[in-house]
């Protein structure tokens, strides 16, 4: 019985005791500050807005104070944001936010690096006429082929790209398989229901000490047919595209060239060219089959409608067409 009342006597006394010790608070530390820097990889010269939060202090009612390479700039309640214009190519610079918290201050870190990229692309299997100064477009299905060029710079020194690593993302979805050491490229196939991909890159050095940042939206195009007078002596006249009322005298050669449609090799047999007379399929009697040879009879006068189909076996939405009213 006294066994029981001294147990019941020391659990009494644990219990009242513990209620009474003082609570212990852990302290706030750097660790427990969130940086988020927008945008992510400044350009040479950009604004660059820094912001703080925190899951374990409110950062509203404390003191913060901001220093730029170690002079104090700003300082104010609450003031959780800071905006700052990026250094130039090849320089960094130091910012530090100080926090007056009731247990001691506490100073965040940040390093500004500022970089450039450039992002060139090109449709590699788009096909354009001899001569053609403009770009070839890409089309549903296309092969495009995105390069980038990052421009990061240490101290007096540029880093060559080749030595960077690259973390592509396509439509803002990671791919693993085309990022990596080296592989300052990436090569996709546009979408078939979608008529524009968003592709973009983070270059980073291997120390992760500077890195690059940059992103395209990249547009497709559909597949159209010009007609041009291809001439015995001059060749294709280029210069001068046929529209409708275009006057046929004795013979002629129409050449089609179907722009932007894939592959850029027109001769290859998957892709086909249907000719029509006035809605009759006629069979061209060229190896070329992308050339019409006409001829007006004798005595014969009037307009007939022109009109090519082209399509793809192998990629269904690679097709076009485009008719033409003639005069003979």
């Amino acid at each position: 019985m006294r066994l029981k009342f001294l147990l019941f006597f020391l659990m009494t006394g644990f219990i009242i005791l513990t209620a009474f010790l003082p609570y212990k608070v852990e302290a706030v530390s750097s660790s427990s500050i969130l940086v988020k820097m927008s945008p992510e990889n400044p350009n040479p010269g950009e604004n660059t807005t820094i912001t703080l939060s925190s899951y374990s202090t409110n950062l509203d009612s404390v003191s913060i104070s901001w220093s730029v390479d170690g002079k104090t700039v700003s300082s104010d309640v609450g003031k959780k944001s800071f905006s700052v214009t990026a250094p130039e190519a090849g320089r960094e610079m130091n910012i530090v936010a100080t926090i007056a918290l009731p247990d001691g201050d506490i100073d965040t870190k940040i390093i500004i690096r500022p970089a450039v990229m450039v992002l060139l692309w090109q449709a590699d299997d788009s096909y354009v006429p001899p001569f053609y100064k403009g770009k070839a477009m890409p089309t549903a299905d296309s092969e495009i082929r995105v390069v980038a060029i990052p421009e990061v710079k240490s101290g007096s020194k540029m880093i060559d790209p080749k030595n960077m690593v690259y973390a592509w993302k396509k439509d803002y979805t990671n791919n693993p398989n085309g990022s990596g050491y080296g592989k300052n490229f990436f090569i996709y196939s546009s979408d078939y229901l979608e008529d524009q991909n968003n592709i973009g890159v983070t270059a980073s050095t291997t120390d992760q000490a500077y890195s690059s940042q940059k992103s395209i939206s990249i547009s497709t195009q559909q597949p159209k047919i010009i007609f041009y007078k291809k001439d015995d002596k001059l060749g294709t006249l280029w210069e001068q595209a046929l529209s409708d009322g275009h006057q046929i005298i004795d013979t002629e050669i129409l050449e089609a060239s179907p722009y932007f449609i894939s592959p850029k090799d027109i001769r290859i047999p998957s892709l086909v060219f249907n000719w029509f007379i006035n809605d009759n399929m006629v069979a061209a009697s060229n190896f070329r089959k992308n050339l019409m040879p006409l001829a007006v009879q004798p005595g014969v006068s009037g307009t007939s409608t022109i009109k090519l189909k082209i399509s793809n076996n192998y990629k269904i939405f690679e097709n076009a067409s485009k008719e033409i009213n003639v005069d003979f």
